[in-house]
């Protein structure tokens, strides 16, 4: 074989290991891009949005996230932790009847606590702490991302007089879901009853007035009807 013949064949052995190399980039873009929608939903689509559609820029930046967050292991709440916690939310529900500003400011501060107790940044960190919680709540984050916008936008618009009493409703309603996803007994205990005044009860329909002589009940959550006052 002659010298030619064999730089010939040596360059196209070259050119093959290329071409084979750009489709096989090729072929991984598409599927990191749809792992990442996969993975982070909601979030996702608000990251393009934030990019002016490039999506490129939206996935380099949700794929940081990952990088950063990704390997985060939350620690179990003692029953005593969630106990407190699910106490606190209830609270914080039945405060929004009569004063729902100081409830959702209340529903704020505690999901910045919760987050914390599981190992997720502290909540003096807000952006870190968000950016931590939608690699791995991404379906529910934005309702925390609500709720700290409403509890700010009141403090900083008092001559607007801020959010109103409905914003403030739908921003807590929403923001339950991170808060269950948070407060949810980890698989290894996940048998342990839970009592009907956990937060994790469905959302109950509009109650029936009670009679006269009938104790008033409390339920899990109570914005669903009831109009609150505003303070």
């Amino acid at each position: 074989m002659s010298t030619g013949v064999i730089i010939a064949l040596i360059v196209i052995v070259a050119v093959m290991l290329v071409v084979a190399a750009v489709l096989a980039l090729r072929a991984r873009g598409p599927q990191h891009g749809g792992s990442l929608k996969r993975r982070f939903g909601p979030e996702y689509d608000l990251a393009v949005a934030r990019h002016d559609g490039d999506t490129k820029a939206a996935e380099r930046e949700l794929a940081e996230r990952v990088r950063r967050h990704g390997s985060l292991h939350t620690r179990p709440l003692e029953p005593a932790e969630r106990e407190r916690f699910e106490a606190r939310w209830a609270a914080a529900q039945e405060r929004f009847v009569d004063s729902p500003r100081e409830a959702v400011g209340e529903a704020d501060r505690l999901l910045a606590e919760l987050a914390a107790a599981r190992g997720f940044p502290d909540g003096g960190q807000y952006e870190e702490q968000l950016t931590a919680l939608s690699v791995h709540h991404a379906h529910h984050v934005e309702g925390y991302r609500r709720v700290h916008r409403v509890t700010h936008t009141r403090a900083d618009d008092a001559q607007g007089g801020g959010a109103g009493t409905e914003e403030m409703r739908a921003s807590m309603v929403e923001a339950r879901g991170l808060f269950e996803a948070l407060v949810r007994p980890d698989r290894h205990d996940a048998g342990r009853r839970r009592t009907g005044t956990e937060a994790g009860e469905p959302l109950p329909a509009a109650p029936a007035a009670p009679a006269a002589h009938a104790p008033r009940t409390t339920h899990a959550w109570s914005l669903g009807k009831r109009r609150p006052k505003e303070s």
